[in-house]
């Protein structure tokens, strides 16, 4: 961890989180000439540097004057929580009052992390645990690389998602910032083929992240009627799902970038036949594909997963209608890591 941060903020700007014009500017500053900028680049985003002595290409007295102004950004998690299926959950400084969490899920020859946006959230969809503790602060693009950075499976990671704790749109300028880290030559230089930005909707973060990202889209519906989708999702009386998708039907997810709709099934709230067609109208108007997800209790919201003969029928329906549909396999419950699960709460802690 950088020398000089307290338990839960930044007292300087951390290089993490910067493009290589910011890194160009920090470079001017301590009196480097700009190509400097690269190489502070590589040292942070390609070499793992976690301390200014370790970038021995730059002079000893420019590292001296960064290690007083800036910080690296790096930050290893307070605590790790390990699942018998072999996901992992990570606990990471966030904002005052609220930590954040990241899940690591390795499948096969594939390792998918799922990093946070914000300390909480805004929406407050009623099944869903983050919502619950409300919302503490915006975490900066540093915040959100660095969770790529320092877990401790970050060299074999394949895929990253925004699906942890926030709802990115709500953060937009610094979820595309990261994105930019991510993909940038400079940066670490990951297709953006490898990376999928979950969100509920918000109609003007989202129109920033289709045309500034190449990033996978998935929306999160849960309910293909506005009425009841709004009993479990408050979004939809700002950003009803049908403005939603009238912006999503103005752009091509026919080349490279894909667009998903995710949605949890609760038994006998919305896994009727009338859903299902209903939401398959919706995914072939958008031309996307559906992620079903099995829902997880949580405290104080009264419902429960369909049967999994439900599930597959709900899927079985979607599928027989021309929709790409499939049941999202559950993982990490036993600790907390599940989708709509995350909470951030260190004073609940596995070792």
């Amino acid at each position: 961890m950088d020398a000089g941060r307290d338990n839960q903020t930044q007292s300087r700007p951390a290089l993490l989180g910067m493009d290589l014009g910011a890194l160009r500017q920090v470079a001017s500053e301590v009196g480097l000439r700009s190509f400097a900028a690269g190489q502070m680049a590589s040292w942070l985003f390609k070499r793992g540097c976690v301390d200014f002595a370790q970038m021995t290409d730059l002079p000893k007295d420019a590292r001296a004057i960064l290690a007083r102004d800036y910080e690296i950004g790096r930050d290893e998690p307070l605590v790790e929580s390990l699942s018998t299926d072999g996901t992992a959950k990570y606990l990471f400084r966030g904002a005052p009052g609220r930590d954040i969490e990241s899940v690591v899920i390795p499948d096969a020859d594939r390792a998918t992390l799922c990093v946070s946006s914000q300390a909480g959230c805004r929406m407050n969809c009623a099944f869903c645990m983050t919502g619950r503790g409300g919302f503490q602060g915006q975490l900066t693009a540093a915040q959100i690389i660095n969770q790529v950075l320092s877990v401790p499976q970050s060299a074999s990671l394949t895929n990253i998602v925004f699906m942890g704790m926030g709802e990115p749109a709500d953060n937009v300028a610094e979820v595309i910032r990261a994105i930019d880290i991510l993909t940038a030559p400079w940066g670490m230089a990951w297709s953006p083929r490898r990376i999928t930005v979950s969100t509920i909707g918000k109609t003007d973060g989202l129109k920033a992240l289709l045309e500034q990202t190449q990033a996978h889209i998935a929306i999160s519906v849960h309910n293909p009627f506005g009425g009841q989708r709004g009993q479990i999702m408050p979004v939809e009386k700002a950003y009803p799902l049908e403005e939603v998708m009238n912006l999503l039907r103005s752009y091509d997810f026919r080349h490279q970038r894909r667009l998903s709709l995710e949605y949890t099934l609760f038994a006998g709230r919305n896994d009727s036949p009338a859903h299902a067609r209903a939401l398959a109208d919706i995914a072939r108007s958008v031309d996307a594909r559906v992620n079903l997800i099995r829902f997880h209790r949580i405290p104080g919201f009264e419902g429960h997963a369909p049967a999994q003969k439900s599930m597959e029928a709900f899927r079985d329906a979607l599928n027989a209608a021309g929709v790409v549909a499939t049941i999202r396999a559950s993982r990490g419950e036993d600790i907390m890591a599940a989708c709509g699960m995350l909470a951030g709460d260190k004073n609940n802690k596995q070792a």
